[in-house]
C-alpha cells in the first residue's frame, strides 16, 4: 500500500479523506455503513453556542447535478455536543473535527473555548461562509477584514489546529485566504456552497422557504477546483478541497490542483459508503502509477 498520510496543522491524517460538515451528522449515523476508524477524519455538523432550530421547511431541493439546501445550522448547541455527543465519538480512531459557527465573534470565541478543553478534539473548522443564516456565517467571510477579525479572535481562544472554511461567494477568494492565514489559520478549506435559487414554475414561487440556499454537488466542482488551485498557489498553509466530490477521480482532481486533503459532502447522501470507496480508489491509483507517497501528487499539475 502507498503511504497515504498527510499533515494539516498539527494533525497527521492516516489518509486525505475527510467528511464535510452538515452531510455526515455526528459520524455515528454512518457507523452501520462504514468503519469510521478508516477515515482520515470526520467533521461534525455545524455547532453554535446555543440551540438553533434552523430555517423553516422546505429547506432542501434537488437541482441538476446537485442540490440546494437552506437548513440554517440546525443543532442543539455546543453544551449538548459536549455532554451527549462527544463521549460517544471521542474514542474513534480518527480525527474528530468540529465545525464552528456563530452570529457574533463572541459566539465563535465562546464555542472555541469550550472545545479547546476537550482532549480528543484536536481541530476545529471555523465556518465563516454559510449562506443560509441571517447573522454571522457568510457575513464574516466575504471581506478580508471580517474574515481576519474572526480568525484573530478564534486563534486566541483555540490552541490546536485551526481550519477556516471559505466562501466562494466573493470576488477574490485568494485575498481572503491570505487574510486568515496572516491571522493564524493552520489551514483553509474551500469551497462552501454557492448561493443559488430554484423556482417552482407551476406554483410561481421559490422552492425554498428562504428563497435562496447553498448549491452543492457535482455542478459546483469545476468552480471549486479552480478556487483551490488559485488559493494553493497563494498561501503556505495546507488547503483542504471540497465541492462536488463524488468519487476517487474527483478527489484526486482536487489534490493534483493543490489540495492536501479533501472533504466529501453531498455524495454521502447518495452512497453512505462513498468515503471508503474513495480511500480505496486513491490507494489503487497510487499503486497503478507507482506512487509511494500520496504527498507526491499534491499540486502536481
Amino acid at each position: 500500500m502507498a503511504r497515504l498520510e498527510v499533515k494539516i496543522g498539527n494533525l497527521t491524517l492516516k489518509n486525505p479523506v475527510l467528511t464535510a460538515s452538515g452531510t455526515f451528522g455526528y459520524g455515528e449515523e454512518f457507523s452501520d455503513f462504514i468503519d469510521l476508524n478508516r477515515l482520515g477524519g470526520f467533521i461534525v455538523k455545524g455547532t453554535t453556542l446555543n440551540h438553533r432550530e434552523g430555517n423553516p421547511y422546505p429547506r432542501m431541493v434537488e437541482t441538476p447535478s446537485g442540490m440546494l439546501n437552506a437548513v440554517g445550522l440546525q443543532n442543539k448547541g455546543v453544551d449538548y455536543f459536549i455532554e451527549k455527543i462527544y463521549p460517544t465519538i471521542k474514542d474513534v480512531d480518527s480525527h474528530v473535527i468540529v465545525n464552528v459557527s456563530g452570529a457574533t465573534i463572541s459566539d465563535y470565541v465562546a464555542v472555541c473555548e469550550k472545545l479547546d478543553a476537550l482532549d480528543k478534539i484536536n481541530a476545529i473548522e471555523v465556518n465563516i461562509s454559510c449562506p443560509n443564516v441571517k447573522q454571522g456565517g457568510m457575513a464574516f467571510g466575504t471581506t478580508c477584514d471580517g474574515a481576519a477579525e474572526v480568525t484573530r479572535a478564534v486563534r486566541k481562544a483555540f490552541s490546536k489546529t485551526l481550519i477556516v472554511k471559505l466562501s466562494p461567494n466573493v470576488t477574490d477568494i485568494v485575498s481572503i485566504a491570505k487574510a486568515v492565514e496572516a491571522e493564524g489559520a493552520d489551514s483553509v478549506s474551500l469551497i462552501n456552497t454557492l448561493l443559488g435559487m430554484a423556482v417552482d414554475v407551476e406554483r410561481r414561487r421559490p422552492y425554498l422557504s428562504t428563497i435562496t440556499g447553498g448549491l452543492s454537488g457535482p455542478a459546483v466542482r469545476p468552480v471549486a477546483v479552480r478556487m483551490v488551485w488559485q488559493v494553493a498557489h497563494a498561501v503556505k498553509v495546507p488547503v483542504i478541497g471540497l465541492g462536488g466530490i463524488m468519487n476517487g477521480r474527483d478527489a484526486l482532481e482536487f489534490m493534483l490542483a493543490g489540495a492536501t486533503a479533501v472533504e466529501v459532502g453531498t455524495a454521502n447522501f447518495v452512497d453512505p459508503a462513498v468515503t471508503i470507496k474513495i480511500i480505496d480508489y486513491i490507494d489503487d491509483y497510487c499503486r497503478r502509477h507507482g506512487i509511494e507517497d500520496i504527498n507526491e501528487i499534491i499540486g502536481a499539475i
